[in-house]
């Protein structure tokens, strides 16, 4: 669906937005730090820009990072990249980014630039961020609970190695997950079942439904298994 006109803003609007806080910036400036690969506003056919709200706080950000910690543009932009990946920047040029998990209900925070932003981790960064060695990780793709995404892992893989670390030390092997793979795909199916038929609808009103019923599904799917678990450990007692 296109994006409402107003959605946008023009740099001067962009200008008019930031001056409060920075007074010395300018459209030069703006231009400046788009040349550097700082921001990418889109344009218009006739090439004016278009700055979403997504540029505004990557703008702000960059200026306050030039600011209040003199950080040059290099780093700046390392910064952001760590952050479109769902990272937290690296505190010092010692460290690594690291990747900003929430403490709510086990959900990856979202980024600071926009909900739609995903993790987006190197090998390295997954290896180091969740404790499996590199033996470990080859042998998680090679039974599929694994798998990159184009070049890089997700959110999903970082969660699901950071438990098969943990779960290494009471002895179990990624040999041994290979059950839990099937049964997500088994879940997974059926859910595919459920919302099929809302999908091929293709109304806007039609995916909100499936993906609310998608995200709900899944839920109670959670809450079943681990009911089943724990009543199975129960009677084991």
């Amino acid at each position: 669906m296109a994006v409402p006109a107003r959605a946008y803003l023009s740099i001067g609007e962009v200008l008019s937005k930031l001056r409060s806080d920075f007074p010395d910036i300018t459209i030069s400036k703006i231009r400046f730090l788009e040349s550097e690969g700082l921001i990418e506003p889109q344009r218009t056919p006739s090439g004016y820009r278009k700055f979403t709200n997504t540029d505004l706080e990557r703008l702000r950000y960059v200026l306050l990072a030039q600011r209040d910690q003199y950080l040059p543009l290099r780093v700046i932009k390392e910064n952001l990249d760590a952050l479109d990946r769902g990272l937290q920047p690296a505190q010092s040029a010692s460290t690594a980014p690291t990747p900003r998990l929430a403490t709510i209900d086990g959900e990856l925070a979202p980024s600071s630039f926009g909900q739609s932003s995903e993790m987006r981790l190197s090998r390295e960064e997954l290896l180091a961020s969740s404790g499996v060695t590199d033996s470990q990780l080859v042998e998680l793709e090679s039974y599929g609970l694994i798998a990159p995404r184009g070049k890089h892992y997700d959110g999903d893989a970082l969660a699901i190695a950071k438990a098969v670390a943990e779960m290494a030390g009471f002895g179990i092997e990624p040999r041994h997950l290979r059950s839990f793979k099937s049964a997500a795909d088994r879940e997974i199916g059926l859910i595919e079942q459920v919302i099929t038929p809302l999908i091929r609808q293709k109304s806007t009103e039609a995916k909100a439904r499936a993906e609310e019923v998608q995200r709900e599904i899944a839920s109670l799917s959670i809450r079943l298994h681990a009911s089943l678990v724990r009543g199975g450990l129960h009677r084991l007692r």
